[in-house]
């Protein structure tokens, strides 16, 4: 009878499961966890901004008196989704995760509102038939279905124990995500000493947990989800580049391949990412890797401020503008110059920090370098590009001279006039020390050694005498300084000043600034610029010089000490010329 009625409650229980129709599991609700602040006015201000942009938006409190910011809650693949969606659109930061809630405590947004952070199972749908009572029917009752109790974390000593059992890779990895998320600044090593327990604290207080220095598994867990999916958001991968023989982890998500031109493998940016990457690869030594150091620092690519440095075999050169910044490094080894050119707008800062650790953790050369000629186009050369860059151009290029040994140089004020900046040479930062008199005198940032050094005349000269003027008629084009060759003409200007030379000579507008020199190669004067005549029209092949009198009062209220040359003996032609041009400057004025 016993095993009878057993029988009985049995198909009864099952009958009424069968009719039901069949059970599913209530799904996952998770939050989008983007911010946590440690005070209450502070986060409801933030919720309050998102608010406008973004429904959804939910403020917790939670363990250690901060407060977090969530979106949701929403279906597991959904709240997936909406992570990935809104970090793309940049509407949310970069290290937002999804959440289970588990941490949530009271909820103090949006005001008023005061259900349970994590959502309730929904009643059963409520039956047609007469409610009947189950005791009444000699039916126990089942008991009603409990939420699965909130996941006990990890103790500290617990956390530590499964900690020891992760590989040493598995260790480089947690150090690699810290790094990218910029909580950990050392190296790589595996071996967790004060810098990785203090960027782990680092991380739990940007968590909204308890800051013990030593991750749980679940933390691990949730770091390492964070890594791989903001890696995901940006891009990064291998670039393997064989023709360069240069590979790196790159953000390929950012850019896409545009053309090879010796020293550079370019990419451009993929859509309106704005990022650009340049690979360096070509054969040298350490003059060759010098030289590079210093065309690149002239690229318009490459903003003139900005840290700099240079080591034995190594370079760095940080380009900061408003808007843009720009990361160059390169590096020999056995004979192989090969590096990168990065540049990136303020809203890939982020993104560009990122990328940069690995590109400078993985880069390697594979290979040869690029051939020199690889990627030339003879129909598309110009002066004002390199390999593809943009050359950064002066607002006015013009010449000067040297005048002692420490690099001080002579040029014509109207050259330097309203100059954000001033180069020699287009390599040299220079400022002014003097002005006066249409006379001015530079002084290099850094000490140079020029091959000559102008000696001033004693006297102006004979009229119809030989002279010739050293400069840069076309602002630097031809890439060192040229003679125009003319003859004194007076020894005061037109209206009777006496501290001008009058010259016939063909001079251009990058002359201006130069060295008038006499037969024994002494400096007689500066070419001036043209003087305004009105409505008169001069010939075309007269020109005005500062006399050399006038350049040793500006240079002596300068404190510079300039030699005077006596002798007078006409030296060969070809000796003028070295002289000439060893002592002529490119004087560059830039905004």
């Amino acid at each position: 009878m016993r095993a009878l009625l057993a029988f009985c409650l049995t198909f009864t229980l099952w009958a009424a499961v069968w009719l039901s129709g069949p059970v599913s599991a209530q799904e996952a609700q998770l939050y989008v966890q983007i911010e946590a602040h440690p005070n209450l006015r502070e986060a409801e201000g933030r919720a309050r901004a998102y608010g406008g942009i973004l429904p959804d938006i939910n403020g917790f409190r939670v363990s250690g008196g901060w407060y977090s910011l969530a979106l949701g809650p929403y279906p597991e693949a959904e709240a997936r989704a909406t992570l990935r969606r809104l970090r793309s659109e940049g509407l949310i930061p970069r290290d937002s995760y999804v959440s289970d809630g588990g941490t949530y405590r009271d909820r103090f947004w949006p005001v008023g509102v005061v259900t349970p952070a994590v959502p309730e199972v929904p009643p059963a749908v409520a039956s047609s038939e007469p409610a009947t009572s189950d005791a009444s029917a000699g039916v126990p009752p089942v008991a009603e279905a409990q939420p699965d109790p909130e996941p006990v974390e990890e103790t500290p000593r617990e956390a530590r124990r499964s900690e020891s059992l992760l590989t040493r890779d598995e260790k480089k990895e947690l150090q690699r995500a810290l790094q990218w998320f910029g909580y950990y600044t050392a190296a790589i090593d595996g071996s967790y000493g004060r810098g990785t327990r203090a960027s782990m604290q680092a991380w739990q207080r940007q968590a909204a947990v308890d800051a013990t220095g030593v991750l749980t598994t679940r933390q691990r867990a949730l770091l390492m989800e964070e890594y791989r999916a903001a890696q995901a958001a940006l891009g990064l991968g291998e670039l393997v580049q064989q023709q360069a023989g240069v590979a790196m982890t790159a953000p390929m998500g950012l850019v896409t391949f545009d053309r090879v031109e010796a020293p550079f493998v370019h990419y451009f940016p993929k859509e309106d990412s704005g990022v650009r990457l340049s690979l360096i690869s070509q054969a040298g030594d350490r003059a060759t890797l010098g030289g590079l150091y210093e065309i690149l620092q002239t690229l318009e690519i490459v903003p003139t401020e900005g840290e700099r440095a240079k080591a034995r075999d190594s370079f760095r050169i940080r380009g900061e503008a408003p808007g843009t910044t720009t990361e160059v490094f390169a590096t020999l080894e056995d004979g192989h110059i090969f590096g990168y050119l990065l540049t990136w707008p303020d809203a890939q800062e982020t993104a560009a920090a990122r990328a940069l650790a690995s590109m400078d953790e993985t880069l390697r050369k594979i290979g040869p370098p690029l051939p020199a000629d690889e990627g030339f186009d003879p129909g598309t050369q110009s002066f004002d590009m390199v390999s593809g860059l943009e050359v950064r151009k002066p607002r006015r290029s013009a010449s000067g001279f040297f005048v002692d040994g420490s690099g001080r140089v002579v040029t014509a004020a109207a050259n330097v006039s309203g100059c954000g900046r001033i180069t020699l040479d287009r390599l040299h930062e220079a400022s002014i020390s003097y002005t006066g008199d249409g006379i001015a005198v530079l002084r290099p940032t850094g000490r140079l050694a020029p091959v000559e050094v102008a000696r001033l005349a004693p006297s102006e000269g004979r009229l119809r005498s030989r002279v010739s003027v050293g400069g840069f008629p076309f602002g630097g084009v031809l890439g060192a300084a040229t003679l125009s060759f003319g003859s004194l003409e007076d020894v005061r200007g037109l209206d009777g000043d006496e501290d001008l030379l009058r010259l016939s000579v063909s001079a251009q507008e990058g002359d201006v600034g130069g060295p008038v020199l006499d037969g024994a190669g002494r400096v007689t004067g500066m070419l001036l610029p043209a003087p305004p005549t009105g409505d008169r029209a001069l010939p075309t092949d007269v020109a005005f010089a500062a006399k050399a009198s006038a350049l040793r009062t500006a240079l002596q209220a300068a404190g510079v000490s300039v030699s005077t040359a006596e002798a007078s003996a006409t030296i060969a032609p070809e000796d003028l010329t070295t002289r000439a041009v060893g002592m002529t400057v490119l004087v560059s004025c830039w905004d």
